[in-house]
């Protein structure tokens, strides 16, 4: 590696472009140690052959890995662009002092000891972010593991590990530096093709949204991997990866998975909810593609940089043994995938040069033994057929010595196929074949993703056509409602604080703030005695229910606080007097307010809609089945608020208990809009008034098309 003059010195483009295109490199701490954090990067930086100048810094040295030494950065022979920094934590703020002084505008700070510490290295930490602000020096890090940029016109590896994966359009942010290099060794074996690599560290100034930013208009950049360990600004992720999404997919590999149940929250919604439930819902709402484990998320990046997006869901699967073919085609079954039957004049065309006892109906079975020319053709007819969008290789090794022969066959009958047709369907292949697992199968400039395991390819297929799918919907609109009165809303919820502090509404306020929103309300009245509650019944019709109406006791049903059916005058009496016994006996009688009474509702389909707010991501609005069915099947989609028409559609739609709203037998389809409408309101509601913690719907009848739905009971607690 020469020492090259560096280019006249410019910030122009993006504020991250000296991160990902220096012209020069300072290593400052750059050390003779082989053993050295700093030797190390110097190392890697000579090893990628970096296109631009290297300077180390170390006032000790005059001489490392055959570069010339400078004492400081102000005594480099040129500009600087991008300073990495690996030096004693008690010696960053010098260095950062020195990039000032020597008009770096960009730092990797490799070293740790600050806020992952704590203590004092959190005190550190505040004095780096308070240096750069001051400086207007963009910094990655602390305690990371550098960066790359593997673009043959800038060949940058300033992390300190030799290996570096081969150049493609993988871009790669990490808030784990050790995650990163287990990313950047599997590319290497995958030969998946990064384009960038960053590891983020501390983010104590880029983050992970700079990232995205960047990415989105870098032309080198065609898929975005992000491995996080939190989401530390949900609102604006949702923003950035929503709109850098619809030009490019986004992988997500979040850890943190697992998270203790609110057991003890007072609603179904609370109960439900999760942070990563959270989490789930601002991805699909962005259009990330959430991965499972690490072996997912790659899978996923090789899958989607390496091959077109399929175009539909009729998969073909050829294969060399019977099992994994089935195992394979079972895992399309259970991605939403098809696997269409061969017309006559394929299976006919298939039939004229695989052996006799070959399956041909789709998944096409070529026997063990097939050979070169019988897997090229085989390829060849399947990939050219119409009534594929996507085509599945399953080979297991019968004898080591085929293997090269068969992946030739196959390698020919692709590029046959995208000859002939000049469709680049995609392509996957799974190799089972032990002692060649690390074959690689390249047609031209193309590469196609090999797997070890014949379920992996369907679940790569379907996140890509839900990914499609996502991208070329419109994002949705977020209607205002000049019809509800938030200011009334608002006045409940701050008089119901000012009387009695945090805690749940009354049925009254309850219902009277429901009806400020326009939300629809089942009829009903509260009764504060037996008298009252006889003289509704009878205005409203029989039969009625009568319910507790108490804002201390929750669980109304557990005390006998719900009679339903009530036939006549007498009946709504007994319930009424029946209610304030037992609760005399459990020695509450002061939580009772009275009794709601309510005509019966019949005919449609209970669901529930709800709300709790998490401490991070803010109004997290749920919906599912209602009654009894919220809490034993956990039948819920959740989205975080604003809601969009569009996320409340999906919300509606997507419930496994869909089809009892979509008509069943001879039930008639439910008032979908009409739901949507609820859930749009309720996003409304609890993003104008923040002092609403939880809330929920339950049960809402959802009635059939065109009669609307109607709210049977609510709860809405407030905190300040």
């Amino acid at each position: 590696m020469s020492a090259q003059p560096a280019s006249p010195h410019s910030r122009a483009g993006s504020p991250l472009t000296p991160f990902f295109k220096p012209r020069s490199v300072a290593v400052v701490g750059a050390s003779r140690d082989p053993a050295g954090i700093g030797h190390r990067i110097l190392l890697a930086l000579l090893g990628s052959r970096f296109s631009g100048s290297i300077f180390p810094v170390n006032p000790h040295a005059a001489e490392i890995a055959g570069l010339k030494s400078f004492p400081s950065l102000t005594a480099a022979p040129g500009p600087v662009d991008l300073a990495i920094i690996a030096v004693p934590p008690a010696l960053v703020l010098s260095v950062i002092d020195d990039c000032a002084a020597a008009h770096v505008p960009a730092v990797v700070l490799i070293t740790a000891g600050f806020a992952e510490t704590g203590g004092s290295g959190l005190a550190l930490e505040q004095h780096l972010q308070a240096a750069i602000r001051r400086h207007r020096i963009r910094l990655i890090g602390p305690n990371c593991f550098g960066l790359m940029n593997l673009h043959p016109d800038v060949q940058l590896n300033a992390t300190y590990t030799p290996a570096i994966p081969p150049s493609g359009r993988v871009s790669i942010a990490s808030e784990s530096g050790g995650l990163g290099l287990a990313v950047v060794t599997a590319a290497r074996r995958l030969n998946l093709g990064l384009s960038g690599f960053v590891s983020v560290g501390n983010h104590v100034d880029v983050s992970v949204l700079d990232l995205l930013e960047y990415w989105e208009q870098d032309e080198s950049t065609g898929v975005i991997l992000l491995y996080l360990e939190t989401v530390v600004d949900p609102r604006r992720f949702r923003h950035i990866a929503g709109r850098v999404g619809k030009k490019k997919p986004i992988v997500v590999l979040k850890a943190g998975r697992t998270s203790a149940g609110q057991s003890a929250a007072g609603s179904h919604t609370a109960a439900l909810a999760t942070n990563d439930t959270a989490v789930d819902a601002l991805f699909t709402q962005c259009g990330a593609i959430r991965a499972e484990t690490l072996d997912d998320m790659l899978a996923l990046a090789t899958g989607l940089s390496a091959q077109p997006m399929p175009q539909g869901r009729r998969v073909g699967i050829l294969t060399n043994s019977g099992g994994p073919g089935v195992l394979c085609a079972d895992s399309c079954a259970a991605e939403g995938l098809t696997v269409p039957p061969f017309s006559d004049p394929t299976q006919s065309a298939l039939a004229s040069f695989l052996p006799p006892t070959a399956a041909l109906r789709n998944p096409v079975d070529v026997i063990g033994f097939a050979t070169k020319d019988q897997h090229a053709r085989a390829v060849e007819t399947m990939l050219t057929t119409d009534s594929l969008d996507a085509l599945i290789i399953v080979h297991v090794s019968v004898r080591p010595e085929d293997n090269p022969p068969v992946a030739a066959g196959i390698v020919r009958g692709i590029k046959a196929a995208r000859r002939i047709s000049g469709k680049r369907k995609p392509v996957y292949i799974c190799w089972m074949a032990e002692g060649d697992l690390d074959r690689t199968f390249s047609v031209g400039e193309e590469t196609i993703p090999t797997y070890r395991h014949p379920e992996i390819p369907a679940r790569v297929i379907n996140r890509a056509l839900t990914y499609t799918t996502w991208q070329h919907e419109s994002a949705g609109q977020t209607p205002r409602y000049p019809d509800a009165d938030i200011d009334q809303a608002r006045a409940i919820c701050a008089g119901a604080l000012s009387n009695r502090g945090p805690g749940w509404l009354t049925t009254q306020e309850t219902r009277t703030l429901l009806a400020a929103m326009t939300l629809p309300l089942a009829q009903g009245e509260i009764a504060a005695t037996a008298n009252e509650a006889v003289r509704i019944a009878g205005e409203i019709g029989f039969p009625v229910a009568v319910k507790l109406a108490s804002h201390t006791i929750l669980h109304k049903t557990e005390i006998g606080g719900v009679h339903l059916n009530l036939a006549d005058a007498q009946s709504v009496r007994n319930a009424f007097e029946s209610i304030r016994a037992r609760l005399a006996q459990e020695g509450q009688p002061e939580a009772m307010e009275g009794v709601l009474v309510q005509p019966m509702l019949s005919g449609g389909v209970e669901v529930m809609a709800g709300m709790t707010r998490d401490p991070l991501f803010g109004p997290l609005v749920a919906f599912g089945l209602g009654g009894f069915h919220v809490e034993i099947l956990g039948d819920v989609q959740f989205r975080i608020a604003p809601l969009t028409d569009r996320d409340a559609t999906e919300m509606v739609t997507r419930i496994k208990g869909a089809r009892l709203l979509q008509g069943y037998r001879s039930k008639p389809a439910a008032d979908a809009a009409a739901l949507s409408d609820v859930l749009l309101r309720l996003s409304r509601l609890v993003e104008e008034i923040p002092e609403i913690s939880e809330l929920d719907l339950n049960p809402i009848f959802a009635l059939p098309e065109g009669q609307g739905c109607r709210i049977a009971d609510a709860r809405i607690r407030v905190v300040r």
